[in-house]
């Protein structure tokens, strides 16, 4: 190591990969941190929402004037989040500087108008608690709002929710625009008074098949693409009266255009999607400049590019220094996001695709946290692919990035490997993704190796890979992340003797799965809210998840056998691995008896585990103390699995193993 001031420093001393002291600690991790979610412009203001784990994990919105000036738009304890789809998103919208916004606690519609003190209740109270919830608002431009409406009944059932497309006007009045399929999203108010919007209907999730509708004003009705094995996402209408959509019927979700009376053209196809799934409404993967060019983000290798489509349709590459986009919006000829990058955390851009003053580098309107630490303390990801069971499927091969531990100011012990964490994402229809995240990063200054699995089933790689799960989740996904395992370990990079997984959620499920049905892989796992029992899963969750599993697994109950031997709860007689188990005690997704059911195996065979319920929280930890508490939680446990020892200065309380 050299010294700032030209003389050398002596090298520090060994310290075992683990125990490496680190400024990353849980703290930080929360301290004044917000995770960024949509994005709106208004004229010359930006405005973003930002979910504050430090405010008990509410969802503040922000506007950036015009003038620069930034401040939150709702005080405390206004919180702009939907409980549709349990996911949400599409929580609020702004036209004319008018906000709509859906309020958590009781997910009535209120309305803030310009100058107004406090919000106005749009809706009224509905009789149940929550009972009847809003999402992926869209202004008409009349003073009216377009939106998803779903409504449940009383006796609590998945089959009795109903999702709509309804008109509201300002006083609230409702006009139902469309009813009768299960799903509904996307309603987008047209020219010559159309309507367009997505529908879908059980089995199907958003992904395996939604059909795009537009209706005339006089009632006529066309799908104008969607259906069985084909997916849309993201309508837009374009200022030539076309609609824009992206579709995968190509494999890779595409771009592509309609104009009403004619045929589906082609925009930009470029062999990797630019969509993604619809887990949560109101994304955007690409926007509509005032000129009528487009900016989009397409997948390359885990991460995006960020390019404006030329008139002669080639993507111009946009030289940013990020490697992922979200909630494109377009401000004149600019396009205004959420990015981020390996060394950046996620911000809120607006970039100038004709370079504009300053050359046409980004102006970061929302910057992210000054951590105070040297770039030499990120771990950034190498994309890796690596040879798998086909079982099949016809791909041989699965993905995943990989992180290095990183930490300058510690050397490990000679001829030692460090320990690997193998990550599952969620979904399992999602992705890992290359940005700064200190959760990962937490791991990785500690001494640990990180893998975050892409494995089949994950999105990014065209309709081909992410179909290769269905009807073998529990399958395909325990070969990846075992493949992945192994081909760290023979490379000599990690010590298979101390390697971990974990996940949440359907990641949750797989860490599980690997646990109980490929015993002896890994020495320690962590679940957070995991699945494990199928079974349980399809017959008690929430109604936009209530098929999953038939394409996943097989049609709920008809299938019953392949539900049980896939479940892990049936295989706790091969579980003598140590597990640690964290969950949210309000959690309706994956409910809290999945938890204790693997609990009680563990205790009732002996094996080492930890549980840690968490009051308050949903599926997904937002609570600061709760976030800590888990990250904390989850190094004590592989601590005192694997005999290393934990930085004192940070003063983590020992999570209880029972044994």
């Amino acid at each position: 190591m050299s010294c700032p001031y030209g003389r050398s420093m002596p090298t520090p001393p060994p310290v075992p990969y683990g125990s490496w002291p680190t400024p990353v600690t849980s703290a930080l991790v929360v301290r004044a941190a917000a995770r960024l979610g949509e994005v709106a412009v208004g004229g010359g203001d930006v405005w973003w929402s930002e979910s504050r784990p430090g405010e008990g994990g509410r969802s503040a919105l922000v506007r950036r004037s015009a003038d620069g000036a930034v401040a939150d738009v709702l005080p405390q304890p206004w919180n702009a989040r939907t409980r549709v789809h349990e996911y949400g998103g599409g929580a609020w919208a702004v036209a004319g500087g008018t906000l709509w916004f859906t309020h958590f606690d009781d997910q009535r519609l209120y309305r803030l108008d310009p100058g107004a003190a406090d919000p106005v209740a749009v809706t009224p109270a509905p009789e149940l608690p929550a009972g009847v919830r809003y999402a992926d608002l869209a202004p008409t431009g009349d003073g009216g709002l377009l939106a998803v409406r779903e409504t449940h009944a009383a006796s609590g059932a998945a089959a009795d929710v109903v999702n709509e497309v309804v008109r509201l006007a300002a006083d609230g009045t409702a006009e139902v625009l469309v009813s009768g399929p299960d799903f509904v999203s996307d309603p987008r108010p047209g020219p010559d008074g159309q309507l367009a919007w997505l529908q879908w209907d059980h089995p199907d999730m958003p992904w395996d098949a939604a059909r795009l509708v537009v209706r005339a004003a006089d009632g006529a009705e066309t799908v104008v693409a969607g259906g069985p094995g084909e997916s849309v996402v993201q309508p837009v209408w374009g200022p030539d009266g076309g609609l824009l959509f992206l579709c995968d019927r190509s494999d890779c979700w595409s771009l592509y255009r309609w104009r009403p009376g004619g045929a589906v053209e082609t925009v930009l196809d470029v062999g990797r999607d630019i969509g993604g799934p619809q887990w949560q409404f109101a994304s955007s993967r690409y926007a509509v400049l005032a000129d009528g060019r487009l900016v989009v983000a397409v997948g390359e290798e885990g991460g995006d590019v960020l390019g404006v489509l030329s008139a002669d349709g080639e993507l111009q590459r946009l030289d940013v220094p990020y490697r992922t986009f979200r909630y494109l919006r377009a401000q004149g000829t600019a396009v205004v996001c959420v990015a981020a990058s390996p060394s950046t955390e996620p911000v809120v851009v607006r970039v100038d695709v004709d370079g504009g003053d300053d050359g046409g580098a980004p102006e970061v309107l929302r910057p992210a946290r000054d951590l105070g630490l040297d770039p030499a303390w990120f771990s950034v990801p190498e994309h890796v692919t690596f040879p798998t069971e086909d079982r099949g499927t016809g791909i041989g091969v699965a993905h995943a990035l990989v992180y290095p531990p990183a930490n300058p100011s510690v050397t490990a012990p000679e001829g030692e490997r460090p320990p690997l964490l193998v990550v599952v994402h969620g979904g399992p229809t999602a992705a890992a993704r290359p940005v700064l995240d200190l959760e990962v990063q937490y791991w990785t200054t500690r001494g640990f190796c990180v893998a975050d699995v892409d494995y089949r089933g994950s999105v990014g790689y065209g309709r081909r890979y992410r179909d290769a799960l269905r009807g073998r989740w529990g399958e395909v996904d325990l070969d990846d992340v075992v493949a992945c395992a192994r081909f760290l370990a023979d490379a000599g990079r990690v010590d298979p003797a101390r390697t971990a997984i974990r996940g949440g959620s359907a990641g949750g499920y797989t860490t599980l799965a690997a646990l109980t049905m490929r015993p002896g892989v890994f020495t320690a796992g962590a679940s957070h809210f995991g699945v494990a029992d199928l079974g349980a899963l399809a017959a008690e969750t929430h109604k936009f998840e209530s098929r999953y599993l038939d394409g996943l697994v097989a049609p709920w109950p008809e299938g019953a056998d392949v539900y049980a031997a896939r479940s892990p709860i049936n295989h706790v007689d091969a579980l003598d691995t140590p597990l640690a188990v964290f969950q949210g005690e309000e959690d309706e997704v994956v409910p809290p008896d999945q938890a204790e059911a693997i609990v009680a195996a563990l205790r009732e065979k002996g094996v080492p585990h930890a549980y840690l319920l968490f009051p308050g929280e949903q599926h997904g930890f937002r609570r600061a103390e709760n976030i800590r508490a888990a990250l904390d939680g989850e190094l004590s446990f592989y601590a005192q699995v694997w005999g290393f020892t934990l930085p004192e200065d940070e003063g983590i309380e020992p999570i209880t193993v029972v044994r």
